[in-house]
């Protein structure tokens, strides 16, 4: 990876780790050389970090409802959701609140 390369943390609880074959927490580095949207980092996932149940984790352009996501452990919500620009060392939280999260 480049220099500018974006070096981040995803992380997994209250059975969204399940979906992600037990995958608790994983460091990433997206390429560099262009901003990076939440919306950009789920398309990403759909592909380097495939599911078998990809219909329980997103929906056509986010994540499903019951999935809440955390941005440096502040709720997207307050953060532009899918417009959020990434910064190199976020860390990014998926909790699924429909299993005990």
């Amino acid at each position: 990876m480049s220099e500018d390369s974006l070096k981040i943390t995803l992380e997994f609880g209250g059975g969204a780790e399940i979906l992600f074959n037990k995958v608790k927490r994983k460091e990433i580095q997206l390429e560099g050389g262009k901003t990076w949207k939440i919306g950009d980092l789920l398309d990403w996932m759909k592909v380097n970090m495939p599911t078998d149940r990809p219909e329980l984790f997103y929906t056509d352009d986010s994540v499903r409802p019951g999935i809440l996501v955390l941005i440096n452990d502040t709720d997207w919500d307050l953060l532009d959701k899918q417009e959020y620009l990434i910064q190199s060392r976020d860390t990014i939280l998926f909790i699924s609140t429909l299993h005990g999260g």
